[in-house]
């Protein structure tokens, strides 16, 4: 168990925040790894809640990308409230999801932060290759490291809203029809993430597609 004090902290879309984070010396992990964080605050020390690193060993400072449900009036919008200074309790790390080559990842919403570790990875390496990403969110305003991501995947990169209404995007959902108009074939590698009707009906498309269930992580 760690305390941490946050170096910076500010909205990336209108309800995710970017935190910074002062990093233990000696402290590794991997990309697509979490962590259970809380809030070094009276009440809320032993209020744990996952997050997953968006940040690489690497780097000098941990980062966490994070979504402010201020309504739960919970975990994460205790977190909103904080600011740099304020300080955090990382407690275990553990895995969430594993690179195993190349692939075409699918994310919903928040589901895109282990896949921003393992991009920034592959960059990093020069081996984001045969890599492609469908991401879903309700609208242009929910998509998180966006610019980003265009930069890193280029014309392998789409963006499907939901309830966008936008002349000149992809207004759907990624179901199985999507699926079928969208991939050329299912004998590959994939990665799911997102909430868990979002992972669970993908998959089940995926499989009814041809693909095998050990190609998928989700």
């Amino acid at each position: 168990m760690h305390q941490l004090k946050i170096l910076k902290s500010h909205y990336i879309t209108h309800d995710v925040k970017r935190f910074v984070v002062e990093k233990p010396e000696g402290f590794t992990y991997r990309p697509a790894q979490a962590t259970h964080l809380s809030v070094n605050k009276p009440g809320w020390k032993d209020n744990k809640r996952p997050f997953t690193f968006t940040s690489l060993n690497e780097w000098p400072d941990l980062e966490f990308t994070i979504k402010i449900y201020q309504d739960r009036k919970g975990v994460t919008n205790e977190l909103g409230k904080l600011k740099a200074g304020d300080e955090i309790i990382l407690h275990d790390v553990f895995d969430t999801i594993e690179y195993k080559g190349p692939g075409i990842f699918m994310a919903g919403g928040t589901g895109i932060t282990p896949f921003i570790s393992i991009f920034r990875a592959l960059q990093a390496t020069g081996n984001l290759r045969d890599v492609a990403l469908l991401y879903s969110n309700k609208t242009q305003d929910d998509i998180i490291f966006g610019k980003e991501l265009h930069d890193m995947l280029g014309n392998a990169f789409m963006n499907v809203f939901t309830r966008q209404g936008v002349i000149g995007f992809r207004e759907h959902r990624i179901d199985r029809k999507f699926l079928i108009d969208n991939i050329g074939g299912f004998d590959r590698r994939f990665y799911v993430c997102g909430p868990k009707e979002f992972t669970k009906d993908i998959t089940k498309h995926l499989i009814s597609l041809g693909a095998k269930p050990d190609a998928i992580s989700f």
